[in-house]
């Protein structure tokens, strides 16, 4: 049986001023999860929110909120936002904080004992190989198709033999996150992805229902 793709739009490129509305809107136009970019301004030079913005994103959806934690210590907030909400938690293999692999293993251990989905992401620059000794502990892997800490970038097209790596190792939801539209979605599906992470390709146009529609049509494309 054919794996259902998942479109999780980026909420980092919503209209915050009317976030509750785009939350309602994106859940009616046909969204499986709303991916939630969290970020320090250290792990990435950029700053977005924290448990609170989650919180009350909770408040007015029932949709899964995957939680992208782009910070230098996740294993010291990751409780926050579990109460905040999120039902999925993605760290990054290269975070300061778990860099040791014991401490690594036994976080995202941790996560699945609690009924989170664990997650691990990495950098365009990091290879795929980094992932391996940590695939049995997660659900989820997410290739990072830009450089992380702001949208809007270029897909790049390198990171298709990623994709197509991690694929092979792997039988978890493999995500992808940056530069996704119609056309880069179709490609990173071909390579393996299950799951596209959008934000300026949904939230920049003027009908949802059909940006999402448009992603997952691209995506089934042979």
């Amino acid at each position: 049986m054919m794996r259902k793709l998942i479109i999780a739009p980026s909420m980092l490129a919503c209209d915050f001023t009317r976030l509750a509305e785009e939350v309602k809107a994106v859940e009616r136009a046909g969204a499986d999860w709303l991916h939630l970019d969290v970020m320090d301004g250290h792990f990435v030079p950029n700053i977005s929110f924290g448990p609170v913005i989650v919180e009350a994103i909770r408040r007015v959806t029932r949709l899964p909120l995957d939680v992208q934690l782009m910070i230098e210590h996740p294993e010291a907030y990751a409780d926050a936002f579990i109460r905040a909400g999120a039902n999925h938690l993605t760290v990054h293999v290269e975070a300061a904080g778990l860099q040791d692999p014991h401490v690594l293993r036994a976080f995202l251990r941790d996560l699945k004992r609690q009924g989170i989905m664990p997650g691990l992401s990495l950098r365009p620059a990091t290879p795929a190989e980094t992932l391996k000794p940590y695939l049995p502990d997660v659900e989820q892997v997410l290739v990072m198709t830009v450089e992380p800490g702001f949208g809007g970038q270029a897909f790049l097209p390198a990171m298709l033999e990623k994709i197509r790596a991690v694929r092979a190792w792997f039988e978890g939801e493999v995500s992808v996150d940056g530069g996704i539209n119609p056309d880069t979605a179709r490609l990173a599906c071909q390579a393996g992805a299950t799951m596209l992470v959008a934000g300026t390709a949904i939230f920049r146009q003027p009908d949802y229902a059909a940006a999402i529609q448009a992603l997952r049509a691209a995506g089934r494309s042979p």
